[in-house]
């Protein structure tokens, strides 16, 4: 019986890597054809709208009553990166940028994460983490630079990467932050609270940015749209979470985070499969190097 529960856990788990990579091209839907703040909180309010009902229905609310000013301050500061900026850079990039291409670079989350922990947090390292961030660093580089990494220095890198950069440094402050200010809270509390309060956010950024007009272009995008939205809220936000804290009880946090390693790879191909994108040369190399990396990085922090 421990064993079948093993094995539907780890499905969970590629579930979930299957439902984060298929948010990229779902993302590029919605990026054209809807304005990007207006989609970003239209996305995160339907998925408040299921977090909610479960953290209830989990015991959770009570202990929101007892959370300290320092707390929410940070579960503020966390909303404002890990899910306010973070969306805001997602559909923005992908206005202006293929989705598997975008998915490739967000490798770039655990490198940069690793790093500055290491830094603040005093997280130690070893020679295969090193190793694992070098080649991961190396493959996304490649990927970015479309095979040629010293256009990057001659101003050779697009908008839409640029923007899906600002999505690396908005989870990397998400992550830190949850570091330093949320220890103790537990993983449904965080997502149901901060993406409440991100969708707030991007609910006044987009009426300041984008007018309410924007609003009734996301209402009118049409079916396709709405299908991608639909599944971004409670495939990619509600499910995919949920199956993910499944797996962390079931497995620990660092098997069930190994699995994040094969988002990126579903995304491209999940891109190429609905959008027909393109898969070049650098992006399979780049690509295998950046996942490469990653995994080896999972590795070596698993050894340490």
């Amino acid at each position: 019986m421990h064993t079948n529960s093993q094995i539907h856990a780890h499905l969970r788990l590629v579930g979930m890597a299957v439902l984060w990579g298929a948010s990229w091209p779902a993302g590029r839907i919605i990026a054209q054809s809807m304005p990007p703040l207006a989609g970003a909180c239209l996305r995160f309010a339907l998925a408040a709208m299921a977090l909610i009902p479960w953290l209830y229905w989990a015991g959770g609310m009570q202990q929101l009553k007892s959370w300290s000013v320092q707390r929410w301050l940070g579960m503020t500061a966390a909303g404002a990166t890990g899910v306010f900026g973070y969306a805001a850079f997602f559909l923005s990039g992908l206005q202006h940028l293929p989705a598997g291409k975008a998915a490739l670079v967000i490798t770039l989350n655990p490198v940069m994460t690793l790093l500055i922990a290491a830094w603040l947090f005093k997280e130690r390292l070893n020679t295969i983490i090193g190793l694992g961030m070098l080649l991961a660093f190396i493959g996304a580089v490649a990927v970015l630079s479309h095979g040629q990494p010293l256009a990057l220095l001659q101003g050779g890198m697009g908008v839409g990467e640029l923007l899906i950069l600002g999505c690396v440094v908005c989870w990397v402050l998400y992550t830190l932050i949850g570091r330093w200010m949320l220890t103790g809270v537990d993983a449904l509390s965080t997502t149901t609270v901060t993406s409440s309060i991100g969708a707030l956010l991007l609910l006044i950024a987009s009426l300041c940015i984008e007018g309410p007009a924007a609003f009734d272009a996301a209402i009118h995008s049409g079916r396709t749209a709405w299908m991608a939205l639909l599944f971004l809220a409670f495939g990619a936000t509600a499910l995919a979470y949920a199956w993910y804290f499944d797996g962390v009880k079931a497995l620990g946090a660092g098997a069930a985070s190994g699995y994040i390693t094969l988002v990126p790879l579903f995304g491209v191909l999940i891109s190429a499969w609905l959008l027909g994108e393109a898969i070049d040369l650098p992006m399979v190399v780049g690509g295998a190097m950046a996942i490469g990396g990653t995994a080896i990085m999972n590795w070596g922090r698993m050894r340490a």
